[in-house]
């Protein structure tokens, strides 16, 4: 099972409920993580290297419909690559959403005496288990991942890959896309949509769970914010994510 089915035609997919967010539309890490995947394979087919960082552009809601993309590539160098996927929703003339990803040849440095900080040992499964049902009250996104929190970070482990052989990146965004969400300063009333989301890897996660190690700030006055924070995995710091925050208030439930 996946979020996203490829469809027989190449770059043509089709989101399962389980890519939905808590409102209207696709939940903004799932199609990003569908944008991102798809030149991830692209790249692993194309020698470009691994996926470094992405930065993903929420146009408009991506409605549960037939999708497709189109990948340019930017920048084809010796060592970085500049990649862009933008995707369309049927019925639609408007873009709903682009990302754009560096991607990076391995080039090892011996840097003596440096040592990569260690995070002491954690267990994630000891910590309670958290599910936040969507607004709609069916299925979106959040399900398919499972999601606890300790210590000042919320793990996930996700359930269902975003679309099949998923790459490390791709894993990573859907996580890292509720940054914000994780310390709301207020819990009730606004709702707090990214219109865009920005993750830089280090290096690729090892193992299941990948942890957001988050902070929020809110500005009222101005109807915005700023989210973001550390990505972690078991063995420590594996990148940043940010984002910006357009806040709504909510009436009757609704954004």
């Amino acid at each position: 099972m996946v979020v996203f089915l490829a469809d027989e035609n190449l770059g043509v997919w089709h989101p399962e409920p389980l890519a939905q967010g808590p409102f209207t539309g696709l939940q903004g890490g799932a199609v990003a993580g569908l944008l991102v995947g798809e030149i991830e394979a692209l790249a692993a087919e194309s020698g470009w290297g691994d996926a470094q960082s992405a930065t993903a552009w929420f146009l408009r809601p991506t409605p549960l419909v037939k999708l497709r993309t189109e990948v340019r590539v930017l920048q084809k160098g010796r060592r970085l690559s500049v990649v862009d996927n933008t995707l369309w929703a049927e019925g639609f003339n408007a873009p709903c959403a682009t990302v754009r990803v560096t991607l990076g040849q391995a080039n090892p440095v011996d840097i003596p005496g440096l040592v990569e900080p260690q995070d002491p040992p954690t267990d994630p499964e000891s910590y309670p288990r958290i599910h936040r049902p969507a607004a709609h009250g069916g299925p979106w996104f959040m399900d398919a991942m499972e999601a606890r929190q300790g210590d000042g970070v919320w793990w996930f482990k996700l359930l269902v890959e975003v679309i099949e052989g998923a790459r490390p990146l791709a894993r990573v965004l859907g996580p890292a896309d509720w940054a914000h969400g994780l310390t709301r300063p207020v819990s009730q009333g606004f709702a707090d949509p990214n219109p865009n989301l920005t993750v830089q890897l280090i290096r690729p996660p090892k193992g299941e769970w990948i942890g957001v190690q988050s902070q929020t700030w809110w500005r009222p006055e101005q109807g915005s914010g700023v989210g973001g924070g550390l990505l972690r995995d078991l063995g420590g710091v594996i990148g940043t994510v940010s984002m910006s925050v357009a806040l709504t208030s909510m009436q009757n439930g609704k954004s």
